[in-house]
């Protein structure tokens, strides 16, 4: 049986796989050190929800979620 996936991402997730962290401690930690931007807004919230489409930008690093 084929595992479901979830239709978002949580911040802390995206970080670790993208490899800006490698724990999640570490990616919980970044979320309030680095510059980032969901959708041109600032976040810090590690259990913000990234959907498909949604455009994160990290130290001036942009990324789209798929």
């Amino acid at each position: 049986m084929a595992e479901a996936k979830l239709p978002y991402i949580t911040l802390t997730q995206f970080l670790k796989l993208n490899g800006f962290a490698s724990t999640g401690g570490q990616a919980k930690y970044l979320v309030k050190e680095l510059d980032i931007t969901v959708n041109g807004v600032k976040e810090d919230r590690r259990g913000k929800k990234l959907y498909p489409g949604d455009i994160v930008i990290v130290n001036g690093r942009k990324f789209v979620i798929e």
